[in-house]
């Protein structure tokens, strides 16, 4: 069996499919997903997914992207949110300097109070970082100096030097379709060396669908393909991947409950 630690369920390109996608999660082999929340706006959708299928779990945050207009300044509201019984992470959240749909203050303020929530609820923090690396870890660093925090970086494209840091604070990586890109040798060279027992798939559906998907709609099922990719470059089996990688995500995603 397999997780898929991170997808976007409550999004539009889902609406017309839901019920076939997550028939085809299961034929899959998929039995748990995390569906995360993008806009506190956007929560209550997210939690009604959560609560309408016992196999789908939700996180609570606001993505860099939307920092502007719904990023939190303090870790109250998130800290009240994740008490629901179906929220199992805080975030997305983090920094992206490659669009800058929000101001770099924004996200930064946004980013160290979802922090704050991650390490006050002992709920893992799910990191998006992209064309940030420096300042993503420096914030980590320093904010994990006050008081531990777990957490990932999800869908994992950043350098060597972050995989290294991250990994230090006792991060793990989460490797998405990208991955399996032809040209994406940079992040196949790090999942290849990336401890096991740190290491996580996920689809980021309905986006990077892996190879052999690629321009399609992506979607949980797919997680199958980026594992079975990231098990031949470790030159390992299958299902020692999928067992690892499983077995990683209850010990970070501790609040959800694993199937019987």
């Amino acid at each position: 069996m397999l997780v898929d630690s991170h997808c976007h369920l409550d999004f539009e390109a889902f609406e017309e499919d839901f019920d076939g996608v997550l028939a085809r999660a299961a034929g899959a082999g998929i039995d748990t997903m995390v569906t995360i929340c993008t806009r506190l706006s956007r929560f209550d959708d997210v939690r009604r997914i959560a609560e309408a299928h016992p196999n789908v779990w939700c996180s609570l945050g606001v993505h860099p992207h939307e920092a502007a207009e719904e990023g939190v300044d303090a870790p109250d509201r998130l800290i009240e949110l994740s008490a629901h019984p179906r929220v199992v992470g805080i975030g997305e959240t983090g920094l992206d300097y490659y669009y800058e749909h929000s101001p770099r203050q924004a996200q930064q303020t946004s980013f160290r109070a979802h922090i704050a929530a991650a390490r006050t609820t002992g709920l893992p923090l799910i990191v998006h970082t992209r064309d940030a690396d420096d300042d993503t870890m420096d914030i980590l660093e320093e904010e994990h100096a006050r008081g531990h925090v777990s957490g990932l970086i999800h869908c994992f494209s950043a350098s060597s030097e972050l995989a290294e840091r991250a990994l230090k604070i006792g991060f793990y990586l989460s490797f998405s379709g990208i991955v399996t890109f032809r040209r994406a040798e940079a992040v196949q060279a790090i999942a290849k060396v990336t401890p096991l027992e740190r290491l996580l798939v996920e689809t980021d559906a309905p986006y990077l669908a892996p190879t052999p998907h690629r321009g399609k709609r992506n979607e949980p099922a797919y997680v199958r393909d980026t594992a079975a990719f990231v098990a031949k470059l470790r030159q390992t089996t299958f299902d020692e991947l999928a067992e690892a990688t499983t077995d990683n995500f209850y010990r970070l995603f501790a609040k959800a409950e694993r199937p019987a």
